[in-house]
């Protein structure tokens, strides 16, 4: 009868091999993605405060690697007036914010108040116009589709090398 040694040692190496190829090659394959689609995402935004605060996540959640484009930080209130644009709407001091004072002594107390425009008091309210939208997250997806993927073989293919994954800490779930 034929006696068989080392099976603990193979199923170790298995099980790490699995949570290796899981938690650093497919993360790091989803980041090189999102990476393009960050990066022309931050070439479209009309605003400096947004490409600013356009950040990568990855994580390892139910057996399925994630990767997020997303707007967090300072100048992230922006991003969705930008992507989608506002619709015409009043602008007024809210009643909660005033302390007692009319709009006009608020103003005076406060130069950058939310009524004076180019230093001029403009009234209790104002009529804003709306904004047209300047999407930017959803076209650089669209267009940099094709590129992330290939970036993220282009990252898989790096990281196998003669049949073998070498392994590095590129991968972390850290935003950037």
């Amino acid at each position: 009868m034929a006696t068989v040694s080392g099976r603990d040692e193979v199923k170790r190496l298995f099980a790490t091999t699995r949570m290796a190829l899981e938690t650093k090659l497919l993360r790091g394959a989803a980041r090189a993605a999102a990476k393009v689609v960050a990066e022309e995402a931050k070439a479209r935004s009309i605003s400096q405060e947004v490409s600013n605060a356009i950040k990568i996540a990855t994580a390892q959640r139910d057996g399925r690697v994630i990767a997020k484009v997303q707007v967090k930080g300072t100048g992230a209130y922006i991003a969705p007036w930008l992507e989608y644009g506002t619709a015409p709407h009043f602008i007024s001091v809210d009643d909660s914010q005033r302390q007692g004072m009319s709009v006009g002594r608020i103003n005076k107390a406060h130069a950058a108040g939310s009524l004076v425009i180019n230093g001029q008091f403009v009234g209790t309210t104002v009529f804003h116009p709306g904004a047209r939208p300047h999407p930017f997250l959803r076209p650089a997806l669209d267009t940099k589709e094709g590129e992330a993927i290939a970036a993220a073989q282009a990252y898989i293919t790096s990281k196998i090398k003669a049949g073998r994954f070498v392994a590095t800490a590129d991968a972390g779930d850290d935003e950037t």
